[in-house]
């Protein structure tokens, strides 16, 4: 296998977890704007896109094979807890 065809498998093991963190940071901005935020959008991008990226590897690495539907609940799961915890604000803790 080249290093094209490496780089496409990473791109395509990445989309997922781009797509939900993308979705959810948006989704969020939208239904809580009157809300203030403690991080900007590109940080909460980047913090929900390494949850999504480690509930796909560590999927990945549990069930052998890319691609089970526990593996993306657990994705979802884990992005809308990370993004809910960044929309309370870190003043609660």
């Amino acid at each position: 296998m080249g290093p094209l065809d490496v780089s496409i498998h990473l791109l395509n093991f990445a989309a997922p977890a781009v797509f939900v963190a993308a979705l959810t940071v948006l989704l969020g901005r939208l239904l809580w704007s009157k809300r203030p935020s403690a991080l900007m959008w590109w940080s909460q991008l980047a913090i929900n896109f390494a949850v999504c990226l480690a509930a796909s590897a560590f999927g990945l690495w549990f069930f052998g094979r890319d691609g089970m539907m526990a593996t993306y609940g657990a994705l979802v799961l884990g992005c809308a807890t990370s993004q809910w915890v960044m929309m309370r604000g870190w003043t609660r803790f």
